[in-house]
């Protein structure tokens, strides 16, 4: 055996410990890393200056069926700003709005679903982004529960993004002319916490213009943070029980770029992005922002984090953006 792939397998162990209480099951063969890219380079985000979106949009929701290497299914659920009156729910096929909005790819955690997160998610589509948000086949509601094949899902994610960029280009896709592919992030929570900090690490996809990680540790995937300079904003609650707090703070603590950590004393392992409550708020709201600051340019937006984030005592942030 490789040396590069039992190290591959000694990590993963560690990761099968570290997210332990979230799932289990048999494990799949692990692909091995792909040799890691150069070292961090310049500290300032990558998107020109710009304005956000002011007015909230409807939300469309649709599925797009892909499948990876024909053998790792990985339908994709999308949430995007569409035509209508603002608030409503998610709407099935709603018409696009206008405009060419950024692209945000969100991983679910373990034995979760992408619908699981439409409360944050949605948010996310009405604020001016499009959410592209895939079903990993052994993580995933329905699949083994291995936590094994986290090591793969950066991959995944990489290969979601081009299949979901290429709409744009598709004179009859529904979102053709819609998708910015120069304004792109990352964000998952748990294990796909895990895989968002693969795709910034060993996996790093030098697509990806910042990156937002929930409840997320670097077992696996390592702190060895590359590529050009893309902020993260990392969001744990300090009474997590499956992923230690001081084990997220301490990936947060290697980031070598702009970079924030809202924190969340009385928050647990992932009820704040679940459940509609002042949590979720506090939390939506930050993170819109974020998105709104690195994706849009958006100035303002970043001078309104430090309050949203720490509106009504829920939060605190740590702030190096």
């Amino acid at each position: 055996m490789s040396r590069r792939r039992t190290s591959a397998l000694a990590a993963a162990a560690l990761l099968t410990v570290g997210l332990a209480g979230c799932s289990g099951g048999a494990a799949p063969t692990v692909r091995s890393a792909p040799t890691p890219p150069p070292k961090a380079t310049t500290p300032a985000p990558r998107v020109p200056a710009g304005h956000a979106p002011t007015a909230a949009f409807a939300v469309g929701v649709r599925q797009l069926k892909l499948n990876r290497d024909g053998d790792r299914p990985l339908p994709v659920t999308l949430w995007y700003p569409a035509r209508g009156a603002a608030g409503g729910a998610p709407e099935r096929s709603a018409p696009a709005a206008t405009g060419r909005f950024p692209v945000v790819m969100f991983s679910h955690g373990l034995g979760a679903r992408p619908e699981d997160y439409q409360l944050l998610l949605s948010r996310w589509a009405a604020a001016g982004f499009v959410v592209a948000a895939p079903r990993f086949p052994h993580t995933g509601t329905g699949g083994d529960g291995s936590v094994l094949d986290v090591l793969n899902q950066p991959a995944d994610v990489s290969y979601a993004l081009t299949q979901v960029l290429a709409l744009d280009a598709k004179a009859d896709d529904p979102l053709h002319g819609r998708l910015d592919p120069e304004r792109v992030a990352a964000a998952g929570h748990s294990a796909g916490g895990v895989t968002t900090i693969g795709l910034f690490t060993a996996g790093r996809d030098e697509r990806l213009d910042a990156g937002i990680v929930f409840a997320g540790t670097a077992l696996g995937v390592g702190t060895a943070f590359a590529g050009a300079a893309a902020p993260q904003l990392f969001v744990h609650g300090e009474a997590d029980e499956v992923v230690n707090y001081a084990a997220g703070k301490a990936v947060y603590d290697a980031v070598p770029w702009p970079k924030a950590m809202l924190s969340l004393p009385k928050g647990d392992h992932g009820r704040a992005l679940l459940t509609d409550g002042k949590a979720l708020r506090v939390v939506s709201d930050t993170t819109v922002e974020f998105l709104r600051w690195t994706l849009y340019g958006d100035a303002k937006a970043r001078d309104r984090l430090p309050a949203d984030a720490t509106r009504g005592d829920l939060a605190t942030l740590d702030d190096h953006l």
